[in-house]
């Protein structure tokens, strides 16, 4: 996926207001990819771009050598809040995705097969006849990356999805997603504010400048061998490096460009 020379402006009463400025990114096949940044940098309008929900004011997104214009099947978006439909059980919001994706493509057999896998895949399939409101907030975020990995994606777009869950449970979908996206190869951009859980899943980490007129301040390679142990890696002296390395550019570099 090749961002290149993106930026937008919103329009204000005094006139239009440039959010993002000159964003190119060239994302790899597979690669999980994280922005991190302040409030306010613009880290969901990229993703806003390439789900294709805005549109740049300049410049654009091609993935599999066509411009993103409009949403579409092969860009699947994980919400910080879950999204399901409150009224359908984790199965049926499940099988709303993959009925819009592989209608005529795969019998009712073969779909019904195919929810239930990816339900599998999160640990989730001893609950897919329960509605949300009989779930943890935990088990609901499992649903909604059920629900977008059965698209198959793609790219995997995740804004924040473990942000509003306690640390127990979102160390554990943070293993789950590491496990997912071994075996799957799919290609993840992850918006996050948690450096330590950057510096975990990601392979590369895109820190933004602070707005407006957001861009890419600086990116950096985390080769840290896979798979990864959280518990291995606090004692990991490259991987405290790298941390310090986001930590830097936020909180020093940052700062002296607000001064």
């Amino acid at each position: 996926m090749l961002i290149s020379h993106v930026s937008i402006d919103f329009p204000t009463p005094k006139g239009p207001f440039r959010a993002l400025d000159k964003i190119d990114l060239n994302i790899q096949r597979g690669e999980f990819v994280s922005l991190i940044g302040h409030s306010g940098c613009g880290k969901s309008t990229v993703l806003n771009i390439v789900a294709g929900l805005y549109r740049a004011t300049e410049g654009g997104v091609i993935l599999d050598g066509r411009e993103v214009t409009e949403p579409g099947p092969e860009r699947a978006v994980v919400f910080q809040n879950h999204s399901l439909l409150p009224w359908l059980t984790a199965y049926e919001n499940v099988a709303l995705a993959v009925k819009q994706v592989f209608k005529g493509k795969k019998s009712k057999a073969e779909m019904r097969e195919w929810i239930e896998h990816n339900l599998r895949l999160v640990h989730m399939d001893h609950a897919m006849h329960k509605r949300p409101d009989e779930i943890s907030g935990g088990m609901k975020q499992r649903v909604g990356i059920a629900r977008a990995l059965a698209m198959e994606p793609t790219v995997m777009l995740m804004d924040e999805p473990f942000g509003a869950l306690d640390a127990l449970t979102r160390a554990h979908l943070q293993d789950s997603l590491m496990e997912i996206q071994r075996d799957l190869k799919n290609t993840v951009i992850m918006i996050t504010h948690d450096v330590d859980e950057a510096v975990l899943l990601s392979d590369r980490i895109v820190m933004m400048t602070n707005g407006p007129a957001a861009t890419v301040g600086e990116v950096l390679d985390i080769d840290l061998p896979r798979p990864r142990d959280r518990l291995t890696m606090a004692d990991d002296a490259q991987y405290n490096h790298l941390r310090h390395e986001v930590l830097k550019f936020l909180y020093e570099k940052q700062r002296k460009d607000e001064t």
